[in-house]
């Protein structure tokens, strides 16, 4: 039977039953609270709730996000932290009917004071479980009794389970808030308890006044004031009422009759580690009705609501609760009252032998703490008890007498019918070991029996403030770590944090320590004591007390630039060292305050809690005193939650606040969008003589929370607005410069409100038109739902004068197939007469859905069964509809999708199944169908287009337009032949194109015709969904590939790239796979002055891409340079000889502003291509040299592939070819395969450009121009025959290959570290994780690289493995560079093997291609693999891994020993077996596979690996020897006998 092991499982569950709205308060980002834990995995089973519809409202955002859950539209999440007030966040939803519950630790509760007051008139409960865990502080729930709040307590895991129930049901039945409250520790040990039963919760909880108080909102006041709210009653008996509320001593209603007197016998009840389970009746009085009053609820109708609940429950099970527990013999003497952990005593009370030292000993607990019920106590006490002992466990005592003490004197002084009252004496429990109960027990009743006992006696050890605290231990989150190594990198020594977290403060704690208060009052402080210092140095500097006349000239020099922190550091030491020489007293005196003479940069570091209260967090305090202070505020606030969070705490924009102040600095900042606007913000803010504000952006929700996460979140907020980029400096049109400086393209209203005001916006306008249309948007969501409704306006007024039956087309598609049907099919049914309107599924407005008479609906498949991005809103909308009326619509739905993308039988469900579930829903809402839902499955002869073909025809059959006569033919589809048959030699309309300003992006048949220019458009997927909803295009951007050959730059080119990277990329570089640069981000409007800056450095980009021979890449080889410079002049010529001719690239790229002139050469009237004619090649083209035993390059893995030889000096002698080499896949398409080259022969070195040549010729004549998934020379090779192939290239170049010559490859990984060449020269490879050079926080490689290249005189190549050496290094230089590297941490290379051997594609967010994460993830999951490779003795061994986020193999996945190809998002095929030299491909492993199963596999065959390899074996060939894969002979052969079958069966 399922049980119930933990209180925070108890307490959850309940809570979920009983609650619309759950808040979960987080102890710290880094640390899930217990009730969080469980409350996830009940939302994840969308278990059902009783009181809220569906499933209930789970306080954390991840609930939702991590599992996919749907709620219903009212859901707000909240998943709060401790220190951003949040209790604030339940006045909302109270007021709006629903019933809130909040879990929380005890931490929280002090602060919340001041809400709590308000609270107590509402139906919440509070669940709190009490902290420090091993020794709970009741102080907590002492301090906030007065509150108004109904307090009840539990001591067992049963006890938690129905003292929830209780809680929940009371706070209904009575509208008052109820703090349940419990020790975790005292039920540790517990026995598992069953679930609850639902029936019986349902019973208790009045569902019917839960809806009635559900029925009657309040949202017309402010969460902060007070709305008046006071729960009443109607009373029917004033009479009773007044006896009732006469005096203490009268009998409440309902009263139960004297324990005592009903457990006799008895010796452990409630509290013990079993509930009591007697059978009390309790009584009824009965009324008669005099009138109808209403009055505010009292304590004893708290009491007497709290016994109705209780009867029932006890009638239920059997088990009793009271307000105050008694347990022990009728006839005891003495008592112990233990307001603190019960569990110890009871137990040791229960141990055998105990009966003689406690046999005349009861014990008492209270369950009900407030209201305090002082008559049920009396009742509950035997009238034998003389003697009570009062055991409290508060740490923070404030008063002398302990508050649980005072009541208890009170309710037994004034009991009228005691002949003498008990005396009692309290204690105060200290931290007790279970060893010690019994001796504590003693001490109590001993100390309780003497003639004059001690009060306030401490029972157990003493623990100080500090222990205490130290438990409470304040720690900055690891993630938000990034900003201060950024302070650290700037400032270094000179970076004071004034509120710096864990420093040491004397007699000061933690908390009280890092608070802003504290932290602005030290600095003030220590800004005074500077002040003297610099009157005592100014004093100095006049007095003739030195032993020598120097210091004075210097103490006075630096007294006149003491405030500047640049000049005063700049002399502090050689002050410092010339009063050390001086040696007088006065001199000594100085040097004992010598770190005053560097001028520090102060810090005060705080986050966005701060912004809730400006005033209170000390935010106002600094900016309003004009101090030169500078703060780091940081907002850790999700994008993804702005909406989620309570709109009604009015979170202030500090940053405006600032900014209206005027006298402060403030910038907007954010780490993961731009590094280098954060080192300017900080160094701005330094440098400002006032408080400066940056507020800096670090989204995140738990502290395991990936980088990639953060990023994602980052992107979102920063395009859209929510987190805009800038620096506002007040001071700078003193200069004549701007004030407000904008950093990114968007901007919120506010803040653009605040602009307009202060004319600001107007300027920014002017200064940055491309912005206008952005900055003068509104932000919201409603501009999408605006544009949806003009659009179908707009088509339906087109279509008011065609005849004919209407049909409507919506279609969602991530790759266009399902468009291009659906434009298909409007086309045919304008021919055949209908009235046809065709839109995106999500720009349909659904609410005209009902009033459509025939609408066709076209799907793609994404992910496991997912729609499309732009289908997937109006997919949600119509899952979730329950009122869409479409009886009178008719409809049909075509799906695509491929039936062995999932190859397991229980994935098959996902096969189409967008499409399926769209038809069944559609079905469901009463259309009717014109045909059966048409499935096109790529499996088929034709693909999509063979279901299609039978589908269509039944639609024209429903419709009654299959026989209409004189169709006109339909022209065919447009190919990328016919776009470069028309494209002028690759003009097109690029030009016109870039100078249109109303989108970034350009027409669909140019973005073909851009990658032969080197450049592709893509645009960044993490955006796409936010920027849809907010009605705005997609984030357009391009990706510029430079033109390198065989990899070589000088240290002036590299500049240039960085330069290029910061001022017209996204500030980063990538490294690609075929030896050359690529940028990212690059907006439309700076693709020019990209180019151009390309150009300047001697470079180019053409050819970079496309259906030309690109980049041909060349071998490092640092240890042989002459030998690597033969090879690379090879490359060169190979290059140069195989470009494109076309003028094209000259006349969009790189003319002159007076639009006349060329800065290069191609002023030719009328273009010719020699060598590629109009249409160029049927595919791209890749040539790549090797230099054995190096295969750095995947020699075998390009349509040509070159392996050097040389002769006996030591220099290039010719090539051994192959051909045929290509990694291009489609998944589940058997017809595509990656392929290894195949050897034609040896060519001489004069002759191998003619050579590549000839070759491409024959690829240009015979490859296949209608398929382009077969267009590649690979299959040209395997249709013809190597044979047949290498005949007729043997005919173009009119001389025979020779036999090839002997070589020998050893590795296709590079080799990291320093090697010397053959003239001593000294070389350096670096390791790039995935090619990507970036400035970090931890890491900033981009600019160590910068200041190499500063000084570098020699070589930087690029490795085709994306990694980078720093070539021909003098060694009288070799210190200085060694030097440099070290401050830049650029000489790590102790790295794992399997990370050095690692390799990935760009994929997401820019790939448009990108099915799955890559270079993003593949860091992630070699980090989780290596605690496995350590454990093995694997963690030096080298085992090429390689990940794509896509099969067509940028990262050249199919040579790998291991790969990871992308299948879905989070899911990959895994491939095995092949060859480390390069040499074989690998094979599926399995398919569709997620990181669980990834590392579940991975780290059993790293064990055998380790221990049955062979002596030299690598990891690939043990995997084939071991029968867990089979090699792969060839391309042809790569999909049979593959480890995991794909299954024909459909589910």
């Amino acid at each position: 039977m399922a049980a119930v092991s933990s209180v925070g499982e108890a307490v959850a569950r309940i809570v979920y039953l009983s609650s619309h709205v759950v808040l979960s308060i987080q102890p710290s980002p880094h640390i899930d609270a217990d009730f969080s834990t469980y409350l996830q995995t009940l939302a994840g089973r969308k278990s059902q709730g009783l009181i809220a519809k569906g499933v209930p409202e789970v306080g954390g955002s991840l609930i939702l996000q991590d599992l996919n859950i749907q709620c219903l539209p009212s859901c707000q999440i909240h998943l709060l932290r401790d220190n951003a007030d949040p209790f604030l966040s339940a006045f909302q939803p109270l007021r709006s009917g629903k019933l809130v519950s909040v879990t929380a630790p005890s931490t929280t509760l002090l602060a919340s004071i001041p809400h709590l007051y308000k609270l107590a008139h509402y139906p919440i409960v509070i669940h709190v479980a009490l902290c420090p865990l091993d020794q709970p502080d009741y102080s907590e729930i002492t301090a906030i009794r007065q509150c108004g709040f109904t307090f009840l307590q539990s001591e067992t895991l049963q006890e938690a389970q129905d003292i929830s129930i209780s809680a929940h049901a009371l706070a209904i039945k009575s509208g008052k808030g109820v703090v349940h409250f419990f020790d975790v520790q005292n039920m540790t040990n517990d026995d598992a308890i069953p679930y609850e039963n639902r029936d019986l919760v349902r019973a208790l909880l009045d569902v019917d006044t839960a809806r009635v108080y559900q029925s009657t909102p309040n949202e017309s006041v402010s969460i902060y004031v007070d709305d008046n709210r006071r729960p009443t009653l109607m009373d029917s008996n004033p009479s009773v009422l007044d006896a009732h509320q006469s005096s203490a001593s009268a009998t409440p209603l309902e009263q139960p009759p004297s324990k005592a007197a009903s457990r006799e016998g008895s010796s452990i009840g409630s509290a013990a580690r079993e509930s009591s389970a007697d059978s009390r009746v309790t009584l009824s009085s009965a009324t008669s009705i005099d009138s109808i009053i209403s009055r505010p609820i009292s304590s004893d109708d708290i009491y007497r609501f709290l016994i109705e609940i209780w009867s029932k429950l006890t009638s239920a099970t059997g088990r009793q609760y009271h307000a105050f527990e008694y347990t022990g013999p009728l006839e005891a003497t003495s008592a112990l009252f233990i307001f603190g952990s019960t569990g110890l005593f009871v137990d040791e009370i229960k141990a055998d032998g105990a009966s003689d030292d406690f046999s005349k000993i009861g014990l008492i607990t209270a369950r009900l703490y407030r209201p305090w019920m002082g008559q049920a106590l009396i009742e509950a006490l035997p009238n034998s008890v003389r003697r009570i002992a009062v055991l409290e466990q508060i740490r923070r005592k404030t008063t002398k007498w302990g508050p649980v003490l005072l009541d208890i004197l009170t309710s037994l002084k004034i009991d009228p019918h005691a002949s003498e009252a008990p005396l009692i004496v309290g204690h105060q429990m200290g931290h007790l070991e279970p060893a010690t109960i019994r001796q504590a027990l003693r001490g109590i009743f001993q100390n309780l029996n003497s003639p004059s006992p001690i009060q306030n006696l401490e029972v157990g050890t003493s623990r100080s403030r500090q222990q205490v605290l130290t438990e409470h231990k304040l720690e900055q989150p690891h993630v938000e770590s990034a900003y201060m190594k950024i302070l650290d990198q700037i400032f270094g020594d000179r970076l004071y944090i004034a509120n710096r977290s864990n420093a040491p403060h004397a007699g000061i704690s933690a908390s009280i320590s890092a608070s802003p208060e504290y932290g602005f009052g030290s600095l003030l402080a220590r800004s005074e004591h500077r002040k003297r210092f610099i009157r005592e140095v100014e004093s100095a500097a006049k007095s003739g007390e030195f032993a020598t006349d120097v210091p004075q000239s210097w103490l006075a020099r630096w007294a006149l630039s003491a405030e500047n922190s640049k000049k005063s550091n700049s002399i502090a030491q050689d002050i410092i060292t010339r009063l050390t020489t001086d040696g007088s007293s006065l001199a000594s005196q100085l040097l004992s305050s010598k770190g005053l003479f560097y001028k520090e940069s102060q810090w005060l570091i705080g986050s966005d809690a701060w912004a809730h209260d400006l005033g209170n967090s000390g935010v106002h305090h600094v900016i309003a005193s004009g101090a030169n202070v500078n703060m780091l505020i940081i907002d850790s606030q999700p994008y993804s939650e702005r909406a989620l969070n309570d709109a009604t705490r009015r979170k202030k924009d500090i940053g405006l606040y600032a900014m209206n102040f005027g006298n402060a600095y403030v910038a907007s900042v954010a780490v993961y969008s731009s590094y280098t606007q954060v080192l300017e913000a900080m160094i701005e803010a330094d440098n400002f003589n006032g408080p400066s504000v940056v507020l800096a952006y670090l989204p995140y929700n738990k502290e395991n929370d990936s980088p990639l996460t953060i990023l994602q979140e980052t992107k979102k907020a920063v395009d859209l607005g929510y987190w805009p980029l800038y620096r506002w400096n007040p001071t700078n049109e003193e200069d004549r410069l701007p004030n407000f400086i904008l950093d990114s393209e968007r901007i919120k209203k506010e803040l653009e409100e605040f602009l307009r005001r202060d004319n600001q916006l107007s300027q920014l306008m002017r200064r940055h038109p491309q912005f206008s249309a952005n900055l003068s948007e509104s932000y919201g969501s409603e501009v999408r739902t605006l544009q949806k409704r003009t659009a179908k306006t707009a088509y339906d007024k087109m279509l008011e004068g065609l005849y004919g039956a209407p049909m409507t087309i919506l279609f969602a598609s991530d790759n266009g197939n399902a468009e291009s049907l659906a434009n298909r099919l409007a086309s045919r049914g304008k021919a055949r007469g209908l009235k046809t309107l065709l839109m995106a599924m999500d720009d349909f407005p659904l609410e005209d859905l009902s009033r459509e008479e025939n609408v066709i609906m076209i799907t793609s498949t994404a992910g496991q069964g997912e729609f499309p991005q732009n289908g997937r809103s109006f997919w949600d909308a119509v899952k979730d509809s329950v009122d869409l009326d479409l009886q009178n619509v008719r409809f049909a739905v075509f799906a695509l999708g491929d039936s062995h993308y999932w190859p397991r039988k229980e994935d098959k469900i996902y096969y189409n199944k967008s499409g399926k579930d769209l038809d069944a829903k559609i079905a469901f809402l009463g259309a009717k169908r014109l045909a059966d839902v048409g499935l096109g499955d790529d499996q088929d002869p034709d693909g999509y287009q063979t279901g299609y073909g039978e589908w269509e025809p039944r639609i024209w059959q429903a419709l009654g337009v299959d026989k209409v006569e004189g169709l006109p033919e339909e022209p065919p589809p447009i190919t990328n032949e016919d776009i470069k048959m028309e494209s002028n030699f690759l003009r097109g309309t690029i030009a016109e194109g870039l100078e249109d300003t109303t989108t970034g992006a350009i027409a669909a048949s140019d973005q073909q015709l851009t990658k032969f220019h080197g450049t592709y458009m893509q645009d960044d997927r993490d955006l796409r969904d936010e920027r849809k909803a907010q009605g705005l295009e997609p984030s357009y951007a391009f990706m510029i590939r430079c033109r390198l050959n065989g990899g070589v730059a000088t240290p002036s080119q590299w500049l240039q790239m960085d330069s290029i990277s910061s001022s017209c990329g996204n500030e980063t570089m990538k490294l690609t796979t075929r030896q050359t640069f690529q940028f990212h981000g690059v907006v439309k409007g700076k693709l020019k002055p990209a180019m151009r800056g390309i150009n300047k450095a001697l470079m180019t980009t053409i050819a970079a891409c496309g259906d030309v021979n690109r980049n041909v890449m060349c071998s490092v080889l640092p240890t042989k340079s002459a030998y690597h410079r033969d090879v690379h002049q090879a490359s060169a010529k190979i290059s140069d000889h195989l470009l494109p001719a076309t003028t094209a690239y000259h006349e969009i790229w790189l003319k002159d502003d007076d639009d006349k002139k060329t800065k290069v050469a191609g002023d030719a009237i009328v273009d010719h291509e020699p060598l590629y004619g109009p249409t160029y090649l049927p595919r791209k083209f890749k040539i790549t040299i090797a230099i054995p035993p190096h295969n750095d390059t995947d020699v075998y893995a390009h349509d040509v592939g070159l392996i050097a030889i040389k002769n006996s000096n030591d220099r290039l002698e010719g090539f051994n070819v192959l051909v045929g080499g290509g990694m291009g896949v489609t998944h589940n398409n058997k017809k595509t395969y990656p392929r290894t080259g195949s050897m034609m022969g040896y060519a001489p070195a004069d002759k191998i450009h003619f050579v590549c040549e000839k070759i491409m010729l024959v690829q240009r004549d015979h490859g296949d121009r209608k398929n382009r998934k077969h267009a590649r020379l690979k299959y040209t090779i395997d249709d013809m025959g190597v044979d047949v192939f290498r005949s007729k290239v043997e005919d173009l170049l009119e001389f025979k290959f020779e036999e090839p010559r002997p070589f020998e490859f050893k590795s296709n990984i590079d080799t990291f570290g320093w090697q010397k060449d053959e003239f001593g020269m000294n070389h350096f490879t670096f390791f790039i994780e995935n090619g990507r050079i970036e400035d970090t926080a931890d890491f900033p490689m981009k600019t160590g690289l910068r200041e190499l290249a500063k000084v570098h005189k020699g070589e930087f190549r690029l490795t085709g493995n994306q990694h980078l050496c720093l070539s021909g290094v003098p060694d009288e230089e070799l210190e200085t560079i060694k030097g440099m590297m070290k401050q830049f941490q650029l000489d790590n290379i102790k790295f794992s093997g399997l990370r050095l051997s690692s390799s990935a594609c760009v994929a997401f967010p820019t790939c448009g291609l990108a099915m799955a994460e890559s270079e993003r993830y593949l860091p992630i999951l070699i980090t989780k693999l290596e605690d496995c490779l350590e454990e093995n003795g694997l963690r030096q061994d080298s085992i090429v891994m390689r990940m794509t986020g896509c099969p067509n193999g940028c990262a050249r996945p199919w040579l790998a020993e291991v790969a990871f190809v992308g299948k879905a998002y989070g899911a990959y095929n895994m491939y095995l077996g092949g060859g480390y030299h390069g040499q074989r491909l690998n094979k599926l492993y399995r398919s569709s596979i997620q990181e669980a199963e990834i590392l579940d596999i991975m780290k059993p065959m790293l064990n055998r690996y380790a221990l049955e390899r062979q002596e030299g074996e690598r990891f690939g060939d043990w995997t084939i020897r071991a029968g867990i894969i089979r090699a792969t002979s060839e391309g042809k052969t790569f999909h049979d006998d593959v480890a995991e079958e794909e299954s024909d069966a459909e589910a």
